[in-house]
Formats: structure tokens, sequence, C-alpha cells
């Protein structure tokens, strides 16, 4: 009979940490190849294995850490639909995508010894945990690094959507987003070189100008339920670090401070 594994205890909160339980969102073009390359498809395993060894830093601080990923470096729900396939049937393919790149980060997670629970919304009990809420919400009390996977489980919803929803189920004291900018922008800074980053925004003003970062159902979630989203360049190395101990970067977007 095979000896039960020893479980570490969970690490305990490093000093001046500002958030104790958050969740992550992250593109899955975040798993292609590195900026500035051409290449937006697949999993790179460079840049899977530093996305991975950053997260292993935050969960050392003692960070309960939940993480939502995107399955758009393998196949878009949206685009299927653009291209004609029927919009259940191509959303249901995105989200068998996420579950592809959360195995992907769980197993590069585990290699930097960070204990990482997969539970995925779409019931595949061979591969990944079924979501259950009060089961989320332990496997992070123990320390658990968990990925939530195939979005909702529902067709018409997006990731950033999951993300809010997942976020607001576990509790987490914040939603980040991690993107290829330094945050939110009063232009595309990609094609206008003046653009001008807005460190701090309103959820109503989000909404109102209709900014692309996240989508609007994700937004309106976190405004009704008051929880603030941050904004951030993930390609920055110890940007998660940074912002889980309370830097000032990107933009944050909650209720105006009166």
């Amino acid at each position: 009979m095979l000896e039960p594994r020893p479980t570490a205890p969970p690490p305990k909160p490093a000093t001046g940490l500002r958030y104790r339980r958050v969740l992550l969102k992250l593109s899955g073009e975040a798993l292609c190849n590195p900026e500035g390359s051409t290449e937006a498809f697949g999993i790179q395993p460079t840049t899977l294995k530093d996305i991975a060894a950053e997260l292993a830093e935050v969960h050392a601080l003692g960070v309960q850490l939940g993480l939502v990923i995107g399955g758009g470096n393998i196949f878009r729900g949206l685009k299927g639909s653009a291209a004609g396939m029927d919009r259940a049937q191509s959303d249901y393919m995105g989200m068998l995508a996420t579950v592809i790149n959360s195995l992907a980060l769980q197993d590069a997670l585990e290699r930097c010894n960070v204990p990482t629970r997969v539970m995925t919304a779409l019931e595949m009990r061979q591969v990944a945990e079924p979501y259950i809420r009060r089961r989320a919400i332990r496997h992070l009390e123990k320390g658990r690094c968990v990925i939530f996977a195939a979005g909702t489980g529902n067709p018409y919803f997006s990731t950033d959507t999951a993300a809010a929803l997942r976020a607001m189920e576990i509790h987490a004291d914040a939603l980040f987003k991690a993107t290829k900018v330094e945050g939110i922008y009063d232009a595309d800074p990609i094609k206008h070189a003046g653009a001008t980053m807005i460190p701090d925004l309103s959820y109503d003003r989000f909404l109102a100008d209709r900014i692309g970062v996240m989508d609007g159902t994700a937004v309106t979630l976190c405004r009704d339920n008051k929880l603030p989203i941050r904004v951030f360049k993930l390609t920055t190395k110890g940007n998660i670090q940074r912002v889980v101990l309370g830097e000032e970067i990107g933009t944050v977007v909650r209720d105006p401070v009166t």
C-alpha cells in the first residue's frame, strides 16, 4: 500500500502583504512566444516556465492564488462563430482550449513545487476536479494554487466574466488582469504613440467608454460587488509580486475615491 504523500503546510503571509487572496486572469496568448515574436499560437515552454516561476514567488509570500487563463492561443470561440460555426459549439471548443492551457500551467507550477489543482466547469474527472466552490476555497486555505478552467461552463460568456465570477465566489480581495501593455490608456498605445495611461478609473467610466481591456459583463459584476480590478503588464518581470505587495502600478478600476 502506498504511503500518503506528505503535504507541506501553506506558507505564512509575508509582512506588508496587501492582498491575501487574489484571482489572476491571464490571456491564452500569454503562453505564446515572448513579446515581439510573430508566433501567436500554441504554448511556448520557456514562456510557460517564466510565468510559473513568477507565480511561485507570489505563492511563497503566502498569497492564496486563483487563476483563470483564456484559450485564445489554441481556439477562440468568437473567431469560430465569425467564421460561420454555431456560437455555442465554438464556445465549448474554446472552453476545452482553456483546459489544455490550465493543465500545462499546472504542470509548470508543480515543477516549481507549487501544489496546484485544476477545477473545471465542464466535468472531465480523468484530468481535473469538477468545480465546487467550497472545495476551491478549501484548496486555497491549504496553500494550493487553484486554476479555474472551462470558463463558466456556459457559452456566450467570456473568460473575463468567468474570472470575475470565480473571484466573487472565492471572496478574493481583488481581480488582477495581466495584459500586454502597462495599464489602461486613453487611446490604443500600440497605434497612438502619445497615448496616456490612466492610473485610476471608475467602473462607470470604463463601461461608458467601452474600454476593450475587459468585457462589460465582467466589469459590471465587479462594480455591483465592489471588487477592485488591477490591470498591469505581465511581461515586466516581478509585476505580479509588486501588485500583491500593494505597489500602485498599472490601472485600478474601482468606485471613485470620495
